[in-house]
């Protein structure tokens, strides 16, 4: 098979508003290489949305996945329950950011997490209200539109949001947007628009995923869980993308001195598999009635495995400690080649979730189409790049957290030859 033969199977049978950021056609993986269908051979810095950040087919992951595989791959937890649904959930209580008895729920997407946060927070306060930040991504189901924060490609065209979301300024410091601008955004719009006796919650990402890779301040985060207990608010972490060792932490909120009284979870929680979490103070996620949380494949059993042994592998390769490292390199050669690239506007992110911004020099304006063309160039000689940013002039690094220090060595190289390719074809 080739990949034009698929591509063209693949327009005739798959929705086009599923977005396509490549057509290679992925045959097989390992830690941070992946083959596609032709054979070639691509280093893999996308880790399919800091989804494997434990490396593809790592054999700790796959070993217990067969090993739960052998026994039932489905009850439904409401129907059979067993016991290392609740392991993972004592674990993850445990885990969490948060001096206090926290509780637990198991769904299968991060847009379900943050539906369900909003859920819990609503039940658990008698409140409608909810504010999120612009540029922030929360999902794609209609509330994961109406809180994210960024309409092309999201919202465009699905008509009217879900009421009571309220978005205020995220700190951007590259763009000249601070702590103070965001907190006035929120003050606002409680004179203005929103009493805050009808907020039931604040949802934000520790560092903006899809938004840019912008790290949320610590005087925000202070700010936040002020305004959230003063007037009885409910703070989300929506820790999705930010989880499981990706920032140098196991979650991005233990490098705060505050804590969340909801995070949701995703992404690298299952190495691969469809698993998300909510995990949160025990009196709020016990506030629905029976019944009123969950979901038909929520804590599936081949899911809960799988995170279980992430949580091990974490632990026993000491990972955020190796987040670190990698993300200091990345940063250094980064800087190396900022010296001879003036569109490169700012470097930024903590651990291993680091981001590259591109503007013209001459006029600062974000460049979108440089940013693309080095994509591609990466994409021609082996490395797999993605963007972000509401103005797509973001390059993201994704990379395994267990990835070789020789394939690390040889992207670095790699990006460094796609940036300056990108910038003669200019």
């Amino acid at each position: 098979m080739l990949n034009a033969e698929v591509a063209k199977r693949r327009d005739q049978a798959i929705s086009r508003g599923v977005g396509m950021m490549t057509q290679i056609y992925a045959d097989r993986a390992l830690n941070s290489e992946i083959w596609d269908i032709e054979g070639n051979r691509y280093i893999d810095f996308a880790a399919g949305i800091a989804v494997v950040n434990t490396g593809h087919c790592h054999p700790r992951i796959m070993a217990a996945v067969a090993e739960q595989m052998s026994r039932f791959t489905h009850t439904c937890h409401q129907v059979l329950p067993y016991e290392s649904y609740i392991r993972l959930a004592e674990r993850l209580n445990a885990a969490v950011p948060g001096d206090f008895q926290k509780k637990t729920i198991f769904v299968t997407t991060g847009a379900e997490a943050c539906e369900n946060a909003v859920k819990i927070a609503r039940i658990a306060t008698g409140r409608n209200g909810v504010i999120a930040f612009g540029g922030a991504f929360h999902g794609r189901t209609f509330m994961g539109m109406s809180l994210t924060g960024k309409v092309e490609p999201y919202k465009k065209g699905f008509g009217a949001m879900m009421p009571d979301v309220w978005h205020v300024p995220f700190p951007q410091e590259v763009h000249k947007i601070s702590t103070d601008d965001a907190m006035a955004g929120i003050t606002k719009l409680f004179k203005a628009d929103l009493d805050p006796a009808r907020v039931a919650a604040i949802i934000f990402e520790p560092v903006q995923g899809e938004g840019g890779f912008y790290p949320a301040p610590k005087e925000l985060v202070r700010a936040i869980r002020k305004l959230c207990d003063e007037h009885g608010i409910v703070m989300i972490a929506d820790e999705v993308q930010t989880g499981f060792a990706r920032t140098g932490n196991l979650f991005a909120m233990h490098g705060y001195d505050v804590a969340a009284d909801l995070t949701t979870m995703a992404k690298g929680l299952a190495g691969g598999l469809p698993l998300a979490a909510v995990t949160g103070r025990a009196e709020l996620m016990d506030a629905a009635h029976p019944g009123g949380l969950g979901g038909t494949y929520g804590g599936n059993p081949l899911g809960i495995a799988a995170a279980n042994a992430v949580l091990d592998v974490i632990e026993e390769e000491d990972l955020c400690a190796r987040a670190n490292e990698l993300g200091g390199r990345l940063k250094q050669r980064l800087e190396a080649i900022r010296s001879v690239t003036p569109e490169i506007s700012d470097i930024r992110g903590p651990g291993f979730m680091v981001a590259v911004e591109f503007a013209n020099p001459s006029n600062h304006e974000p460049d979108a189409g440089l940013t693309n063309r080095i994509r591609m160039e990466a994409l021609k000689r082996g490395l797999i790049l993605l963007t972000c940013g509401v103005y797509g002039n973001v390059i993201r690094f994704l990379a395994p957290i267990t990835i070789p220090d020789a394939h690390f060595a040889e992207a670095m190289g790699i990006l460094e030859e796609s940036i300056a390719a990108a910038r003669t074809t200019a």
